[in-house]
């Protein structure tokens, strides 16, 4: 489980810094093209709950919680923002027990 975390905490390092020479207008691009790859999988899916590893959960949680809850509304996710800030609290309770 460690191991896989930091692989995970490296490979998103390196996929960072891939960002540097981008420019905005490339980055706009791939924005757009994540979310119309989130927007397929919620039409073909449909009321079907996506289950998604402790691993997963805490990237996530980890990465959106500085956002406030209002742009975390707008976003397009296969979660709901309450669910993003449940498992950050989860994640903070396990981390201080």
């Amino acid at each position: 489980m460690l191991l896989r975390r930091a692989y995970l905490g490296v490979s998103n390092a390196f996929a960072m810094l891939r960002l540097l020479p981008m420019t905005d207008r490339d980055k706009d691009a791939e924005i757009l093209a994540l979310r119309h790859r989130i927007i397929v999988p919620e039409r073909q899916l449909g009321k079907v709950k996506i289950r998604f590893t402790l691993s997963d959960r805490t990237y996530l949680a980890a990465l959106l919680h500085p956002l406030p809850l209002h742009v975390l509304r707008r976003l397009r996710l296969l979660i709901c923002p309450d669910a993003v800030l449940r498992w950050r609290r989860n994640f903070v309770a396990r981390r201080h027990a």
